[in-house]
């Protein structure tokens, strides 16, 4: 009995072995054919019509700034991150308290000058929610 256990045993464990390694006997050709075709025709391939046809369309696309008016129109109009945020999180009004404070004597009886300080009604910045109108506040 326990002879025929071991033999199953080992039967199974040769075929399991013999199918894993059955996977490893195809060749490299077979596996990656070899054509005639360069890096360049398979990009122009997938691309439609090559690198050429890109930068003819590219330069489709450019357009020239003939005086400093423009020049300026256009950075105006580019979109920055400092903007959008401030766009979409407009700050909301945080009035602040000007206080003198006079002069007066410390604990320690060290005298201390009177000085002007600037408090902000909010202790936090507050922010508006995107398209909430801030002109009312």
């Amino acid at each position: 009995m326990k002879q025929k256990k071991k033999l199953t045993i080992f039967l199974l464990t040769f075929g399991t072995a013999l199918f894993l390694l059955s996977g490893c006997s195809t060749s490299k050709e077979k596996m990656f054919p070899h054509s005639s075709e360069t890096m360049s025709d398979i990009y122009n391939k997938k691309s439609g019509g090559g690198a050429s046809q890109l930068f003819d369309n590219r330069l489709q696309l450019r357009r020239e700034v003939d005086n400093l008016t423009q020049n300026v129109e256009v950075v105006t109009h580019t979109r920055t991150a400092e903007q959008e945020i401030n766009n979409l999180f407009q700050r909301l009004p945080n009035p602040d308290l000007v206080m003198y404070v006079y002069p007066h004597l410390t604990d320690g009886k060290v005298p201390v000058p009177g000085y002007s300080t600037v408090f902000p009604f909010y202790a936090e910045v507050q922010y508006a929610m995107p398209g909430e109108r801030v002109e009312n506040y």
